[in-house]
């Protein structure tokens, strides 16, 4: 073998050599790098900027390129080498594993929720009840009032048994406006034409850090006690609705939203707090139970707000001069969006 067929060979050995360190080099700049590499979330129900991504070599990383798990998770492009994640957090504490994926890359994070226990407005109601999103306030504010309006109209002989008085049409309302609302669900409530709607995300009836037991029925602000020394409960009287339930907005009826509540208070009657649910955002029109009337089951009422104004007995008019007009309401769980 010639000296110069020699140098040839290792040539190309040291060629092949640099070429082998190049690619290696170039593996490790182009490393996915996550920041922090492990999270713990508040099991809030809200939307927490949870992490960061770059690359080793400060190169450009585009979103659209990051495969992931999670349908909690967005990818939000923050700068052209920089990602960052956004993560909705469950209302329920767990443990869930969030896989990031990268060209031949994959990096596994472990994501824990952690109990939560804030009463951001110290109104009783958790911050994990609260809905944090726009979409699924509308959502609920449709579901409320669109249920309510629904068992107005429908025959007395399928209004469920429970809707027996104004408070009743509250609690039945409020807790079926957060089912999922599948097909099954619909034709069992007869409400089939309602179907379109969408639902709310961020939790759905029953499974909810609470079970069954939606409202607060206790004074003061949360606390984690609460939850299992009688601080919530399936049942809430009209009265302990407004006080625990719901916060006052005015007692100008022309500032009701669909989905408020107008509450009375008529001291000579056995159960003196009365409610009414406003049907739409002009608040043109109202629903609500009558309760017993005598000894008649009294019933379901759809009344357009003009004639409330003008009951015949001023005491039902939701006027401001009206002493027994305690005002518009709205629900706790809609705080956030004001």
């Amino acid at each position: 073998m010639t000296a110069r067929y020699r140098l040839t060979i290792l040539s190309i050995f040291i060629l092949l050599g640099c070429a082998g360190l190049y690619v290696r080099h170039e593996r490790r700049a182009q490393r996915l790098l996550i920041e922090p590499s492990s999270l713990t979330l508040p099991a809030d129900g809200g939307v927490h900027t949870a992490f960061h991504l770059r690359l080793a070599n400060a190169g450009g990383l585009s979103a659209k390129k990051i495969g992931v798990n999670l349908t909690n998770l967005r990818l939000l492009q923050v700068k052209a080498n920089e990602v960052e994640g956004e993560l909705r957090a469950p209302v329920m504490p767990q443990e869930q594993r969030l896989r990031l994926s990268f060209r031949k890359q994959t990096i596994l994070v472990p994501v824990t929720f952690v109990p939560d226990d804030k009463d951001s407005y110290g109104d009783g109601t958790p911050d994990f009840l609260r809905l944090h999103s726009e979409e699924d306030r509308q959502a609920f504010r449709a579901w409320f009032s669109a249920i309510a309006e629904a068992k107005a109209i429908e025959p007395t002989d399928q209004l469920p048994p429970e809707i027996d008085d104004c408070a009743a049409l509250l609690r039945y309302a409020y807790r079926e406006a957060f089912h999922n609302h599948e097909a099954a669900w619909l034709a069992q409530e007869h409400l089939e034409a309602l179907g379109d709607l969408p639902s709310v995300q961020q939790y759905w009836y029953p499974q909810t850090p609470l079970g069954v037991s939606l409202f607060r029925v206790t004074p003061g602000p949360f606390l984690p006690e609460d939850l299992t020394r009688g601080g919530f409960s399936q049942f809430a009287d009209a009265k302990t609705l407004m006080q625990r339930n719901t916060y006052f907005v005015s007692r100008d009826i022309r500032v009701a939203r669909r989905g408020d509540i107008i509450f009375f208070r008529q001291l000579e009657q056995n159960s003196p707090y009365h409610s009414i649910v406003v049907a739409d955002d002009r608040a043109t029109w109202v629903v609500y139970h009558t309760g017993p009337i005598g000894k008649a089951k009294g019933g379901m009422r759809r009344v357009a707000v003009e004639d409330l104004m003008h009951h015949p007995d001023v005491r039902w008019r939701p006027v401001p001069e009206n002493s027994n007009f305690l005002g518009v309401y709205r629900w706790n769980i809609l705080r956030d969006g004001d």
